[in-house]
């Protein structure tokens, strides 16, 4: 066992911690020895393309008519007057929330296998006709599990019920009944646990593994997840291009990642070093009762979670309330985190009404988090950097949710 007196005491005591990770390598040294790579991360981004018709035909509403998914790159000044720029998935189309790189993507992927298997898709098809009524009947006899906290489940939940798949979605202690409520107007099974975040995704895993025709999204340890959303970087990389921002050693990016399990941020992070090496900062961004993929990479420890140091997982920003870091996303970017910065709930939500009163950004407490850690790092991490906050969530909160957020 780690000697857990060791850690740092404002980690133990639940208080905000900027924490540089001492396990930090060169970013080369680091994607060479994960053994992955851009490889990975291209073929990606070609399955996303293949994909763009069939989600321009389902949701010609939200999704831009040559279907992709992308959020923008908002431009603000922090406190100190100085540029910062922000990575809009709050905003990003289907989902209003990152997730959808993730929890999109590998639906798409599960229904390309059952449509390749079945006959009904051959290379060089259009993807469209996978909204068509025999893929849709073919769908109806599968079903999809994920454990959530909200946001995947949701992102699971509304690609697989648009292309006919059932879907059931167990949920933690944490997450919010209208999140519930949203995902069985979709037609999903929603199945609550008393427990947190673990043992819901304990739970979809068994109950998957008794059925044939059940595929389980697994948010700990999934590889398709991880590279959805590392393919994020390379619609990055062309937007900062735009903006005049050039990324370098000696002025590098540095980007602020909302983490939970750790897969999104780890797979964003993951492709942001495969594109800009050490031009790019990345600093993971947790709740102080939740730091669970700080204490992993201080640890090395997969088994230990913040209940182990006397903590309570309990934040307002649920979609970060994680007990214990996915020991496969920590062993792949764990030498390519910079840093950790974990924030107070009081200040998130802080935060969350001056993003809305000053620049009518509709977040989540989740999706300010990396705001606050900004502030944090300019007085205690000071640099000539770009710095850039990716916001995760909220666009979806309807107003009986949101507005009270303000009134907190």
């Amino acid at each position: 066992m780690f000697p857990l007196d060791t850690l740092p005491a404002a980690l133990r005591h639940g208080q905000p911690l900027l924490w540089h990770n001492p396990g930090l390598r060169p970013a080369a040294a680091a994607l060479t020895a994960s053994g992955h790579g851009r490889a990975e991360i291209e073929a990606a981004i070609a399955r996303w393309q293949r994909f763009a018709p069939l989600l321009a035909r389902l949701f010609p509403g939200s999704v831009a008519a040559d279907g992709r998914i992308d959020s923008p790159l908002l431009s603000q000044s922090d406190e100190h007057g100085k540029p910062l720029w922000v990575k809009a998935d709050h905003a990003l189309p289907i989902t209003a929330c990152i997730k959808a790189r993730g929890g999109v993507y590998e639906v798409l992927c599960h229904a390309e296998e059952l449509a390749q298997a079945a006959g009904l898709l051959h290379a060089g098809d259009n993807y469209a006709l996978l909204a068509d009524a025999p893929a849709h009947a073919l769908f109806a006899q599968h079903r999809i599990l994920v454990g959530s906290t909200g946001n995947l489940g949701y992102s699971v939940g509304v690609m697989a019920r648009a292309l006919g798949l059932g879907v059931e979605v167990h949920m933690s202690h944490d997450a919010k009944e209208w999140k519930k409520q949203r995902l069985r107007a979709l037609g999903a099974t929603v199945v609550e646990h008393a427990g947190d975040y673990a043992l819901a995704v304990a739970a979809a895993r068994n109950n998957a593994a008794a059925d044939a025709r059940a595929y389980f999204i697994d948010d700990e340890s999934s590889l398709l997840l991880f590279f959805g959303y590392a393919a994020a970087a390379w619609d990055l990389a062309p937007q900062l291009a735009a903006a005049g921002l050039r990324p370098t050693p000696e002025q590098p990016l540095r980007v602020y990642l909302p983490c939970g399990v750790g897969g999104a941020p780890g797979g964003v992070a993951f492709g942001l070093k495969c594109l800009f090496g050490d031009a790019v900062q990345c600093v993971l961004v947790e709740p102080v009762a939740s730091p669970c993929f700080l204490l992993r990479l201080a640890t090395g420890d997969d088994a230990l979670s913040v209940y182990d140091i006397g903590l309570d997982n309990r934040t307002v920003a649920d979609g970060l309330a994680v007990p214990r870091a996915s020991a496969t996303v920590a062993g792949i970017v764990g030498p390519l985190i910079d840093a950790v910065i974990t924030v107070s709930d009081a200040s998130l939500l802080a935060t969350v009404r001056q993003q809305w009163q000053q620049h009518g950004l509709r977040l989540e407490p989740s999706a300010a988090a990396g705001f606050v850690a900004h502030q944090l790092a300019s007085e205690q991490w000071p640099g000539d950097i770009i710095p850039v906050v990716w916001t995760t969530g909220g666009n979806g909160l309807p107003d009986e949710v949101f507005l009270p957020l303000l009134a907190e």
